[in-house]
């Protein structure tokens, strides 16, 4: 068995940061769910701007715009890795990806919950 402890090297990070970036921009070609997210936060982003939210406010509001857009890539993840474990119908397997799929859904209610907070006291 190999020993796997690596020195540290530059290359390596960029390497790293490379298979991270090209990670994004496939969440980005093949899940269009993404660009809904992406079309809320810049909403989001731009009512700030105009309500002049603080700078806790921001900080919530950016969390809760990572938080669905981290659930998206996770989701992502394991739809593709059940999909190469399990490429026939499985019922096991549509209730691991259901339940991967739930975890964006309630992302994008606390998200809700963060800006209805947010905005909804600057509204009435």
């Amino acid at each position: 068995m190999k020993n796997h402890t690596h020195e540290f090297s530059f290359h390596g990070l960029l390497r790293s940061f490379k298979n991270a970036f090209r990670g994004f921009f496939l969440l980005l070609k093949y899940e269009y769910n993404l660009y809904i997210h992406l079309f809320f936060a810049l909403c989001v982003t731009i009512a700030g701007i105009i309500f002049d939210i603080s700078t806790v406010e921001w900080a919530i509001q950016t969390m809760a715009i990572g938080l669905v857009i981290f659930s998206e890539l996770v989701n992502t993840a394991f739809e593709k890795t059940m999909d190469l474990v399990q490429p026939e119908y499985d019922k096991r397997v549509r209730d691991i990806k259901d339940l991967a799929a739930g975890t964006v859904l309630f992302t994008v209610g606390i998200a809700i919950a963060a800006a209805s907070f947010i905005y909804l006291p600057k509204i009435f």
